[in-house]
């Protein structure tokens, strides 16, 4: 089992940056996929970039392509989440996940089950 807790969220401007953390706790972090979703008010929580558990591959949903960059340090159980340009439709709760299974498809949402508490990220105009 893995047990994750979230850090690094807070209020930011428009334009401006911030850094997700994701720290693990448990053996086998490094054996599975980790991925980052995000729910705001009144809408549906999404997934919006995974990471393979090699730390190699990555997917990111097209609203934050370009913006966004996951990254994993295997030795530290950490995950990490750096969030460039950042946008007031970016404000939600963001939530880092991992995988249930050791092998399964990184980029599939139904893969990921267990959670960390949330990190609210608020992007003022």
């Amino acid at each position: 089992q893995v047990q994750l807790v979230e850090s690094g969220g807070g209020l930011v401007q428009a334009g401006g940056s911030l850094r997700l953390s994701c720290s693990a706790s448990g053996r086998t972090f490094s054996q599975r996929h980790m991925a980052w979703f995000r729910q705001a008010p009144g809408k549906d929580r999404e997934l919006i970039t995974s990471i393979n558990r090699g730390g190699y591959l990555t997917y990111y949903t097209d609203s934050v392509k370009g913006r966004f960059t996951i990254s994993r340090d295997n030795a530290k159980n950490t995950g990490y989440l750096q969030m460039n340009s950042l946008k007031p439709e970016d404000t939600a709760i963001y939530y880092c996940a991992s995988a249930v299974n050791f092998y399964s498809d990184f980029r599939n949402r139904n893969e990921y089950g267990y959670w960390g508490q949330g990190t609210q990220v608020t992007v003022s105009s």
